[in-house]
């Protein structure tokens, strides 16, 4: 039988309507229907007498180079249909699938650099004394010991995936244990700190100072990440009937409801009535909150406004937009409020990840022991 030469798609090819591949078994459509299909590895056969489409798994189908015979398919290629498949698959956020994918470059890097012959590295030859030279590399390198474990979760994760679809015979990171990063503590805000951040907009007047004290106010409100926190769009926001609340879609695109206190309430309103037509210029947008420009407002944009007034406020403490997550989680707590409201409030899958606030709330309730009993001096 004569042997096909094959090759890579590029990512442009994948959804490129008129474009087929040739194979031994059949053929394989890359279009937009089907994308997803190719980009995961699976073959996808048209059914000319039904005009359906049957899927199997397609291993070795679509090449990284022109050979004859047959080759696995190189690393690179399968971390973009990993990615696709946390993406479409997993509901990943954005956030999750950048930082997937710098992770599995700098190891694609690694295992490239470690082989020497200038030839893409192939996802059939991850063995375990690979993984185990990467860890031991990373290690070495300058990274925290968190960063370490990320990096490496994300090979196994990755090695897992290859493992599914037939990419590899055994998983080279099954018997190898993840390293160990100790959770860092959190550090609230004092109660005094959180009110001088949320007053100090208010010495501005203006769209942007309107803008800002009602994101400060609903991000202490209601514990939001910041990047739900700025993919609010107007819908989100529910004033009526009253208590109001809030929509906010979380990691895994889980959407969780969450009531607004009559203060965060009240800023918001002001912004929305006052501030927003004015950043908009009547140019149409469904983000809540929005720059100068009537464009979404960033993450990284947040992040500056916080700590332009974290500073401008006095607060010597080290202020990022999860702190205020910290504060409202740990603030509840020791307000009385149950682990398990405060984890549906977060958002939290797992009730342990709720629980390092625990410790600060016991922590807080000692030093008020140990103040206000009359026994404890």
């Amino acid at each position: 039988m004569r042997t096909m030469k094959r090759r890579m798609l590029t990512r442009r090819e994948w959804l490129k309507p008129s474009h087929y591949v040739s194979s031994q078994a059949g053929s394989i459509r890359a279009e937009e229907s089907v994308s997803g299909d190719i980009m995961l590895g699976n073959r996808v056969d048209s059914d000319r007498m039904t005009g359906c489409i049957l899927r199997r798994p397609l291993i070795g189908y679509v090449k990284s180079t022109v050979t004859e015979g047959g080759s696995a398919f190189v690393v690179e290629q399968r971390i973009e249909a990993f990615l696709h498949y946390m993406s479409a698959e997993r509901g990943a956020s954005k956030n999750t699938i950048d930082a997937y994918r710098n992770d599995l470059t700098r190891f694609d890097d690694f295992a490239t650099q470690r082989r020497g012959t200038g030839v893409a590295f192939e996802a059939k030859d991850i063995e375990r004394d690979l993984v185990t030279d990467y860890i031991l590399w990373l290690k070495q390198q300058t990274y925290a010991p968190a960063t370490v474990a990320r990096k490496v979760a994300a090979v196994k994760s990755f090695c897992a995936f290859l493992l599914d679809h037939g990419d590899l015979t055994s998983n080279p990171t099954a018997a190898i244990d993840s390293p160990r990063a100790p959770k860092p503590v959190p550090r609230p805000m004092t109660t005094a700190d959180v009110d001088a951040l949320l007053r100090e907009p208010q010495r501005f007047d203006t769209a942007e100072a309107i803008r800002d004290g009602a994101m400060l106010e609903l991000m202490y409100a209601t514990g939001m990440r910041v990047t739900e926190l700025v993919s609010l769009n107007v819908d989100s926001m529910h004033f009526l009937p009253r208590p109001a609340f809030v929509r906010c879609l979380g990691k895994g695109a889980k959407e969780r409801t969450i009531p607004v206190y009559e203060q965060a309430v009240a800023a918001v309103e002001r912004y929305f009535d006052e501030a927003r037509p004015q950043l908009l210029k009547d140019r149409p947008q469904v983000a809540l909150f929005v720059n100068r420009r009537g464009e979404r407002l960033t993450r990284q944009g947040f992040w500056l406004i916080l700590k332009g007034y974290a500073k401008s406020a006095g607060i010597e403490a080290h202020v990022t937009p999860h702190t205020l997550r910290h504060s409202f989680a740990t603030h509840m707590l020791r307000g009385g409020a149950s682990i398990r409201d405060v984890q549906e409030l977060l958002g939290h899958a797992n009730v342990s990840t709720t629980q390092v606030y625990t410790q600060l709330a016991d922590a807080h309730l000692r030093e008020v022991y140990e103040q206000v009993h009359p026994r404890a001096h």
